[in-house]
């Protein structure tokens, strides 16, 4: 989304400051980032996992793994930067409000023209009507459109899945090597063989959707 909400290198010093308020966890983050920015700012996992991944490997961060929850952790070391950047921090502050403000703009404008649009096709589905002589037309008009959106908004979410999956397993990896660990190709073999079965599943529910 454009403007961008934070310049280059700010969003590593941001998340250190959420770190200091409390230990989170990946998704814990992005939803804070998405509070405090009034909803106009959500990143992507594969925007946080991996910055979060570089701080654990700067010594800025720790992780604990807790069953199926990864929470992140802020050092003394982070601690210290975060006091030496403290001026910086501040700047961050006052450019994530005027670029919220720009965004919130850009978001009115895009829903208000999105909003045009789907009253004009409800329109031309009206005039289909009429014509028609019959409400079916504009009635599945009307369902169609909101199948439409609908669908958006799970395939929004899907990618959202997809990258939340890739960044979490990369950064593991890359944490496990910075460590001093090895990756067998035994591991590698289970990862494809399980992320084929996965696309299979999908395909295969995808075509019996399509048959219907």
């Amino acid at each position: 989304m454009s403007p961008a909400v934070f310049s280059h290198g700010d969003l590593r010093l941001y998340l250190l400051a959420l770190l200091a308020e409390s230990p989170q966890h990946g998704y814990g983050i992005i939803q804070a980032l998405t509070d405090r920015t009034g909803g106009t700012y959500t990143p992507s996992a594969g925007t946080i996992y991996p910055r979060l991944a570089k701080l654990e490997e700067e010594g800025l961060v720790t992780k604990t793994v807790d069953g199926r929850t990864t929470i992140y952790a802020i050092t003394e070391a982070g601690r210290a930067e975060l006091t030496a950047r403290e001026g910086d921090l501040q700047g961050i502050e006052a450019g994530l409000n005027d670029s919220v403000r720009l965004i919130a703009n850009e978001v009115r404008q895009s829903v208000q023209e999105a909003m045009k649009s789907l009253r004009a096709d409800l329109a031309a589905a009206a005039r289909e009507e009429q014509n028609a002589g019959s409400t079916s037309s504009y009635r599945e008009a009307s369902a169609r459109a909101d199948e439409r959106i609908a669908s958006r908004e799970e395939l929004r979410r899907a990618d959202a899945s997809i990258n939340e999956f890739r960044a979490r397993v990369r950064a593991d990896l890359r944490t496990h090597v910075a460590r001093g660990g090895t990756v067998p190709a035994s591991l590698v073999t289970q990862l494809d063989t399980a992320l084929d079965d996965a696309a299979r599943a999908v395909t295969s529910a995808l075509a019996g959707l399509s048959r219907h």
